[in-house]
């Protein structure tokens, strides 16, 4: 054992003796036992001694390796007994001693998700249960995820705590959490497995009751020999050592906790140094609302930069280091601490942290429990104000210690001439503050959705089921094609609008195909580029954890690439949706609501692929406000994200220059064989998305994941140049100037269409008129290379001429004459305009 509690402590001194000769209290069980725990007395009603972990890292300053090693292989066993199964388990740990050790086994786990209850209540977070535990100083446990799917599923439950004694906590946990989420099996883990005989059987008839498998799984085992009226007894000694001893109820002698008055952060202020972690934006302090594996992959990549500014705050001469977590946030100083043991040299660190539990302090080797400091509390508990603990710190002699807490807990009582600082600055001559931004959930719902669930692949859409949630309704049974200049001549009569039909969607010739694959190849790290600058841009200006929502279709592999970005370079796992908006109708209504009741719609960014002349932007700006109007949701930012802003119309982008987006080639065979949306009102009812199909048929000629993965596989390759071009965007003007806007209806007028809508500019919209209208002609900029090559082909294959143009701002524009007739045609048989 790693005895850093006090360097006069003997290794062979049991901490327990003190409390087994006056109580005749025994620990029998495993060989070992005595290693991992030692005995104290608690100032508790409920149950006078306490078993005083030498591992956990809660009362005891230990080794920040021994302590997270010992959590995370009893992961691994959990792994090992799971099996298969183990890929679907969530993790539940315990507030707040068990906190960091669930955090652990979580870690063994694999690819755990991991949340654990918590006694902060959090203003606007409905909880998603809770339950009591019988035994403690502070009983009322409440479960607070983000994300109420967290414990929805059907995988094992694996709860986690620091012991297993008469199992009542983890009975009344289960009872709450399976009469909400059923599930077919649970794991119980405990350091220690401290049952009676009485108790012994109570887990396996629960089990029975439930029609549930309960497994346990634990480091060691043994109980605990209680002689009859040890309650009583204990509380009298407790007594009567505080009125022998007064300085055994805090620090110092005039530490009376009962009577002290509320601290003022009045009087001279403790001297210590701040430390700045530069803690990455938007990843959560631990799991009070969950932490997913992608916020561990965060976290294991900021470690390092962390730890050496912490470090490099450190004195160089300092041999003996402590980092001094806070009651419930226990794993996020635990990973610094054991980080900076791995560089310390030859310097001891050691790791604990401060609790709400009051226990008798006893300068004695056999006693676990060597010193106290008491202090205010300095976060915001439910139970009000009140007194908190850090024991075995005083007359350790460590050169620093690192007090690591959240920032609700950066308070003025922190700051006291009594509080936590002053307190420790009489302990060792070097005191540092880390503080850790605390996580809290921007939006959580009022009331649940009565809409449906989004739907995904392989159901719907070629894409992986986590890459995007379609806010629409299937209509793939419904017939909705037309041909092309039937639906040209009902959308200009005004007999239709486009919303209201299909165009008969293209299949590409096999030249077509391959002027694809080619521009693919030659623009695939130029897409990677941009998709990297303006998912970065987002990050930093949008917000930490945006969901993003595509604009459907032509939005939805920009997002989902953004959102592979966002995994590839922060380790983010970002929400991703699809919702329909429709010109002159605006955006699906009831998307939004669903959007809102899931999250904090601030944190929503839509998303495009390009802008043209900037009529989807206004589009989107106008729904927003009529929505809001309507008596919706506030706070989603209309702006639109996009890869490329030729039109100058956004301020959220990764280029304004109008290039060849290969995905702007093909229609649903790169847009996972979705067709555009429709909105038809015998289709689409007050309480519906909008629909589409799902053209299962054409799976033979999907290429969706194809252009993804292409321009994924770039992604190591541009990751300097889209630093540097982020630099660029963010250091230069990117107001939109609408240029775009002006440029159209100037060719509107000059070329006698008088109709912006009926002017399709940049390489993205000319493509879609030449594969979805009937086009007039086409204009390109002169001198364009290759990101015309599919539009000369389109151009040629359907008898419209290209004029090159001098002066454009754009690389071409799509013309579509205003007075279409049906049945015109040219000298080469194929429709015209007249």
């Amino acid at each position: 054992m790693n005895n850093a509690v006090n360097s006069r402590v003997p290794d062979t001194i049991w901490s327990g003796t003190w409390v087994a000769e006056r109580l005749g209290v025994e620990l029998v069980g495993d060989e070992g036992l005595t290693d991992l725990l030692g005995l104290a007395l608690r100032r508790n009603p409920k149950r006078a001694h306490l078993l005083v972990s030498h591992v956990l890292g809660k009362h005891v300053p230990q080794s920040p390796t021994v302590v997270y090693s010992h959590g995370f292989t009893l992961g691994r066993r959990v792994r090992e007994l799971l099996a298969e199964e183990a890929a679907t388990a969530v993790v539940l740990g315990y507030a707040e001693t068990a906190t960091g050790l669930g955090h652990s086994v979580a870690d063994g786990l694999g690819l755990a998700p991991y949340l654990h209850s918590t006694r902060r209540p959090v203003a606007g977070v409905a909880p998603a249960g809770g339950f009591e535990e019988s035994h403690s100083h502070a009983t009322s446990h409440l479960l607070l995820p983000e994300d109420a799917g967290l414990l929805a599923g059907d995988g094992p439950l694996v709860l986690v705590d620091d012991e297993f004694s008469t199992g009542n906590t983890v009975l009344n946990t289960i009872r709450d959490l399976h009469e909400r989420y059923p599930r077919r099996r649970y794991v119980v883990v405990a350091l220690v497995d401290m049952r009676s005989e009485a108790d012994a059987g109570r887990l396996e008839e629960f089990a029975r009751e439930i029609d549930a498998r309960v497994d346990l799984v634990a480091a060691a085992s043994g109980n605990v020999r209680l002689p009859e009226g040890v309650l009583e007894k204990g509380q009298a000694l407790v007594a009567e050592f505080e009125t022998a001893h007064p300085g055994a109820r805090g620090s110092t002698e005039c530490a009376a906790t009962a009577a002290r008055a509320p601290s003022t952060p009045t009087g001279p202020q403790p001297t210590f140094n701040r430390v700045d972690l530069h803690w990455p934006h938007g990843l959560p302090d631990g799991g009070r609302h969950g932490f997913t594996p992608a916020h561990r992959a965060r976290l294991e990549a900021a470690l390092p930069e962390m730890t050496a500014r912490l470090a490099e705050a450190i004195p160089a001469d300092a041999h003996r280091i402590h980092i001094l977590g806070f009651e419930e946030l226990m794993y996020a100083p635990l990973r610094l601490a054991r980080e900076l043991e791995q560089v310390a040299g030859g310097a001891e660190v050691t790791y604990s942290t401060t609790t709400r539990s009051p226990v008798l302090a006893v300068d004695d080797p056999g006693y676990a429990i060597r010193s106290r400091i008491a202090f205010p509390a300095h976060d915001t508990p439910a139970d009000g104000p009140g007194d908190r603990y850090a024991y075995n710190i005083a007359g350790a002699g460590f050169d620093v210690v690192v007090a690591v807490v959240d920032s609700t807990a950066d308070t003025p009582e922190l700051h006291a001439p009594d509080g936590l600082l002053a307190q420790l600055a009489e302990t060792a001559p070097h005191i540092l503050l880390a503080v850790v931004p605390s996580y809290v959930p921007s939006y959580v719902p009022e009331r649940p959705s009565m809409l449906p669930e989004p739907l995904r692949g392989p159901a719907f859409s070629s894409y992986a089921p986590d890459e995007v949630g379609w806010l629409l309704q299937d209509l793939s049974d419904v017939t909705l094609e037309a041909p092309t200049e039937e639906r040209e001549e009902a959308i200009q009569s005004g007999g239709a609008h486009y919303a209201e039909s299909l165009p008969v969607e293209y299949q590409p010739s096999e030249q077509y195909q391959q002027l694809f694959h080619t521009a693919l190849d030659a623009s695939a790290a130029r897409l990677a580029q941009a998709v990297g600058a303006v998912t970065e841009i987002v990050l930093e200006e949008r917000s930490p954890r945006p969901v993003l929502v595509s604009l459907a279709r032509a939005g939805t592999p920009v997002g989902v690439l953004m959102r592979r970005w966002a995994q590839f370079r922060h380790g983010l796992d970002l929400p991703h949706y699809a919702v329909s908006i429709v010109r002159g109708r605006g955006i699906d209504a009831n998307a939004l609501r669903w959007l809102a009741a899931h999250h904090d719609p601030a944190d929503v960014v839509f998303v495009d692929g390009w802008t043209g002349k900037g009529a989807i932007t206004r589009e989107l700006a106008d729904a927003v406000k009529e929505f809001e109007a309507a008596g919706g949701a506030t706070g989603f930012d209309p702006e639109i994200a996009v890869l490329a802003d030729p039109g100058s119309c956004v301020k959220t982008y990764g280029t304004r220059e109008d290039f060849l987006i290969p995905s702007a080639c093909l229609n649903s065979t790169v847009s996972g064989l979705i067709s555009r949306t429709v909105l038809r009102a015998d289709l689409v009812g007050p309480d519906d998305f909008h629909g589409a199909k799902f053209y299962r048929e054409l799976a033979g000629a999907d290429v969706s994941v194809d252009f993804l993965d292409a321009v994924s596989a770039t992604f190591p390759e541009v990751v300097d140049s889209v630093e540097q071009q982020v630099k660029e965007l963010m250091s230069g003007d990117r107001e939109p100037t609408w240029e775009g806007w002006a440029a159209v209806e100037r060719i509107s007028e000059e070329y006698g269409i008088h109709d912006v809508n009926l002017v399709k500019p940049g390489v993205g919209e000319t493509t879609r008129v030449l594969l979805r209208r009937v086009p007039w002609k086409i204009l390109a900029k002169a001198g364009a290379g290759t990101d015309l090559d599919h539009v000369r082909l389109l151009a040629e294959q359907r008898g419209v001429p290209v004029e090159e143009v001098a002066e454009l701002p754009y690389t071409c524009v799509g013309l579509i004459h205003p007075k279409y007739t049906r049945g015109a045609t040219g000298a080469d048989g194929k429709a015209v305009a007249v």
